[in-house]
């Protein structure tokens, strides 16, 4: 097989000196090793040493890795790992001269200064949706004329949603080690959010290359991914998302590999309701309104809009408002509620492992969760009828309804809850 990277070095030295006796055979017999090796003998770091150590750990086996990696490596917890600063060091260390020390995880890092949602002056309702979407997970589109907050209200998500779980913490940290992203052996208990150009290549988007590596979507596992300008978007980038929103996982299909890498993410994506942006407004909008809004907002298709939990239109601030008193409101008691109706799905789906919020819940396990009233299913089911709902957009509005009798701290899900859940699918 083709040596591909640098990691192969170490293994392939620890190989030689074991052939020529400089070191026990049966001292490596139960080491896994990866790590580059410089022209003087130092040891190099390289990256994926956790995924190394998790594999390592399954098999029974430590793991000998550059010192600048070990403290990556270390997170894996289950894995003995050790860090070694040059070759001769690992000689010394096989021959029992001078053995090293077992590595000890980095730090965790926390991501400061996050911007606060009483920054934003007025969109009460795109805030409410932005609530409900991060409480249940759920996907949501934001259609407004530029300058309305799109962006800002999408940059702070972040800072109303729960921090990483150790587990998700372990997980996210993987698919960044694969991408080098860790720094200094420390890993990140907020969650990740990712935001690519809308020039994003297919690969750097769905993941691709020729080492098959991860793309955005799963660089964004467990966080937020914000999509801007979204008809910018490459027609055919876009339609890729398609599968990973559904399964929550990528196949990356290569001639050498085929590697699946997990992508459960919260998609936000925000658009103008035209190549303009000023459909609404009948002093600035193009000639060709409103055919340049449906030609703009066509570029996507309709299997894609139909995976928007939420849709909601984002009006425009009038500069008078932007005098007025913030919002006393901020992201701390917004967060609060978001964690609380967190905490309600993860008691209600303890017995379900492929369930973790509102948003996974399908079938039987969503028929369990929701169980409406016959006075809301008849509004459901009107409300389908009339605006030709489609199964998967039903089954979308029953999770959002869900979700919003959580953060109401209630367990029947109930009319309003199902009104509300409704608006937001019709707005936009």
């Amino acid at each position: 097989m083709p040596k591909e990277g640098s990691h192969f070095d170490l293994p392939i030295a620890l190989a030689l000196l074991a052939a020529i006796n400089i070191i026990p055979v049966e001292a490596i017999a139960d080491t896994i090793a990866l790590g580059e090796l410089s022209l003087d003998g130092l040891l190099m770091p390289v990256i994926g040493a956790l995924p190394a150590a998790m594999s390592a750990a399954a098999q029974n086996r430590q793991l000998l890795c550059p010192k600048a990696s070990a403290p990556e490596a270390a997170w894996a917890g289950d894995a003995l790992v050790t860090g070694a600063a040059s070759l001769s060091d690992v000689v010394r260390h096989f021959t029992g001269e001078a053995p090293l020390a077992c590595a000890q995880p980095g730090e965790v890092s926390q991501t400061q200064g996050l911007r606060d949602l009483r920054d934003i002056k007025g969109q009460e309702q795109a805030k409410r949706a932005l609530e409900i979407a991060a409480a249940g997970r759920h996907h949501i589109l934001l259609v407004g004329p530029p300058g309305s907050g799109k962006s800002m209200l999408a940059a702070r998500l972040p800072s109303i949603l729960p921090e990483l779980s150790p587990r998700e913490a372990l997980e996210t940290s993987m698919i960044q080690s694969l991408c080098g992203l860790i720094e200094d052996g420390g890993i990140n208990r907020s969650r990740p959010f990712r935001e690519p150009h809308h020039s994003a290549s297919v690969a750097a988007i769905v993941g691709g290359g020729r080492r098959a590596q991860p793309g955005e979507i799963s660089l964004a596992h467990n966080g937020v991914l914000f999509l801007d300008e979204l008809p910018e978007f490459n027609r055919v980038a876009l339609e890729t998302l398609r599968q990973p929103l559904e399964s929550g996982e990528v196949m990356i299909a290569r001639a050498n590999a085929h590697i699946r890498y997990p992508s459960r993410f919260m998609l936000v994506a925000a658009a103008n309701p035209c190549k303009c942006g000023y459909l609404a407004d009948a002093a600035r909008a193009c000639a060709r309104a409103p055919a340049c809004g449906e030609d703009y907002l066509g570029r996507i298709s309709g299997p894609m809009l139909d995976r928007f939990d939420l849709r909601i239109e984002v009006p425009p601030v009038a500069v008078s408002d932007l005098d007025l008193p913030g919002s006393q409101e901020g992201s701390q008691e917004v967060a609060a509620r978001v964690a609380q109706a967190r905490d309600m799905q993860a008691a209600r789906y303890h017995d379900s492992p492929e369930v973790w919020q509102n948003a996974d819940a399908e079938g039987e396990i969503l028929q369990q969760a929701t169980q409406l009233d016959p006075d809301s299913r008849d509004l459901l089911r009107r409300a389908a009828d009339r605006f030709s709902l489609t199964a998967r957009g039903y089954h979308r509005v029953l999770r959002v309804s869900r979700t919003i009798a959580d953060l109401a701290q209630e367990d029947q899900v109930q009319r309003p809850h199902v009104a509300e859940a409704l608006s937001f699918r019709l707005s936009a």
